[in-house]
């Protein structure tokens, strides 16, 4: 039987174990945490319980996928359940706008902002279903290893004006710049831009109205269990709590994974989940070609960081939605200073997480689990002592959360932390701290990603948000495709 070893349980590395070993391939996944997730983490404490990382969950379909690759059903370990209001939006002037794919519901809202943009929304719709075929259905699950690849794709990007920013389709379909701001901050939950990230992103838009919304029952993390619980129960292995520390090379195959235990195993194929510049640059031991191309890993544009408040309080608030964003006073100006500038901005954009507005489990009983999360520049932009700044960079979120959302939230507070960019690094070996890996550019997409299989070491491969496409949890489902359908056709 061959063997493959998947380095990190974060959902690319667990989606991809699971098609592997479905395949027949034994397949042992490597984790450096006491738990798996990546990004995806958890943590228990005082009795509420707080997702790390993702916790808007689009394509089910997708996930589905994993179970039924064996007769399994997935509501057998995990129970999603609709979310609506996907999201209500939220500006400083008291104005909200509930984001949803009910089409009345939705056009009342728009409606309120302009009407006349009514028309210009049904454009842009036809717009996001045109790239979500070519740029989902048709390629988000194809590996581009050569450049003919992205050739051929190319008819399909200039149809739709690929080299074109989210922002500026969106700005051509709809005038109201409240409205053009609810229909371009999506690529900001992936790591990009809107004024900078390619139209194609707009697919995202409507990935979500076919789809919808979801969330797992219990959090994020319970998924990230379902997942791990029936990769094992296909007879798959998780090692935890032991980083792989090293992967030997020989030639142009690699032969073997070291862990920080002392542990070895030899595998005839080996996968990556875990951050492409530290799998390349401190992983590989032997390759001068690893070595080059962690250099010019390193010239790339990695997307921003995160700053997340993870807080739980007294008292249940049913009139705050599951999922909110709290737009700043700025739009364009904000994202400059955070993709651009390395500027700590004196104001924000929000997103606000409540997961106990759909499960009460979430917290004790009467209290409530949130986390307000707000992009920053990553640690090459904002080289800054994170253990200084970041309890008082916490208090003025939670200010702002209090000012627009839960008055008296401080005076309630029964437990609180934060997760900075200099956690993202210490934990997960994040690039930069980078919260997302490669930055969503045209330039750095697809082909000009980091190939779900390596050019010359022929039996190492790569799955998550650094690889096509890219990252969210759909994007990093999608490659773990990509990549099971090499391997597999690479260890008959």
């Amino acid at each position: 039987m061959k063997t493959a070893a998947v380095i990190g349980a974060g959902f690319g590395g667990l989606a991809l174990a699971i098609r592997l070993q479905a395949a027949g391939i034994q397949t042992t996944i490597l984790e450096s945490r006491d738990k798996p997730g990546g990004r995806a983490y958890y943590w228990e404490k005082d009795g509420f319980t707080f997702d790390a990382g993702p916790t808007v969950i689009t394509d089910p379909a997708c996930l589905r996928e994993l179970w039924s690759l064996t007769g399994h059903e997935m509501a057998r370990d995990v129970d999603l359940v609709p979310i609506t209001p996907f999201y209500r939006l939220n500006w400083p002037d008291g104005t909200n706008f509930d984001y949803t794919n009910d089409d009345p519901a939705l056009q009342a809202e728009i409606a309120r902002l302009n009407p006349e943009d009514i028309a210009g929304y049904k454009r842009f719709l036809d717009y996001s279903a045109g790239v979500f075929r070519e740029g989902y259905e048709k390629l988000g699950h194809v590996a581009f290893l050569d450049f003919a690849a992205m050739v051929k794709a190319g008819p399909a990007l200039a149809k739709y004006q690929a080299w074109r920013s989210v922002y500026s389709i969106v700005a051509s379909f709809v005038k109201n710049e409240k409205l053009r701001e609810a229909l371009s901050f999506h690529t900001l939950l992936v790591g990009g831009n809107p004024m900078t990230t390619s139209s194609i992103y707009a697919l995202i838009h409507k990935l979500e109205r076919d789809g919808g919304v979801w969330f797992a029952k219990g959090g994020t993390n319970r998924l990230i269990a379902g997942m791990a619980g029936h990769f094992e129960r296909i007879g798959g292995t998780i090692r935890l709590n032991d980083a792989v520390t090293a992967i030997d090379a020989l030639g142009d195959r690699v032969t073997s994974v070291t862990t920080a235990s002392g542990w070895t195993g030899d595998f005839d194929a080996i996968a990556s989940n875990a951050d492409v510049v530290h799998s390349y640059r401190d992983l590989i031991r032997h390759s001068t070609h690893a070595s080059r191309m962690a250099r010019g890993l390193e010239k790339k544009r990695f997307s921003p960081s995160l700053f997340v408040v993870h807080f739980g309080i007294r008292g249940r608030w049913p009139g705050v939605p599951h999922h909110m964003i709290l737009f700043g006073p700025r739009y364009r100006g904000l994202l400059d200073d955070i993709y651009d500038h390395g500027v700590l901005p004196a104001d924000f954009s929000l997103y606000l997480h409540h997961p106990t507005a759909t499960d009460e489990s979430m917290a004790p009983e009467g209290h409530s689990t949130f986390y307000a999360l707000a992009p920053v520049p990553h640690q090459g932009k904002l080289p800054i002592d994170w253990g200084v700044v970041g309890p008082a960079y916490a208090d003025r979120i939670l200010e702002e959360v209090e000012r627009r959302v839960v008055p008296g939230l401080r005076d309630r507070i029964v437990t609180r932390f934060h997760y900075a960019p200099n956690d993202f690094s210490a934990d997960l070996n994040a690039h930069l701290g980078s919260a997302f890996s490669l930055e969503p550019l045209l330039t750095q997409s697809a082909y000009f990603r980091v190939h779900n299989r390596d050019p010359e070491i022929g039996n190492l491969y790569f799955v998550g948000a650094g690889t096509h496409p890219g990252a969210g949890i759909p994007g990093v489902v999608g490659s773990a495709k990509a990549t099971a359908r090499l391997m597999i056709e690479d260890l008959r």
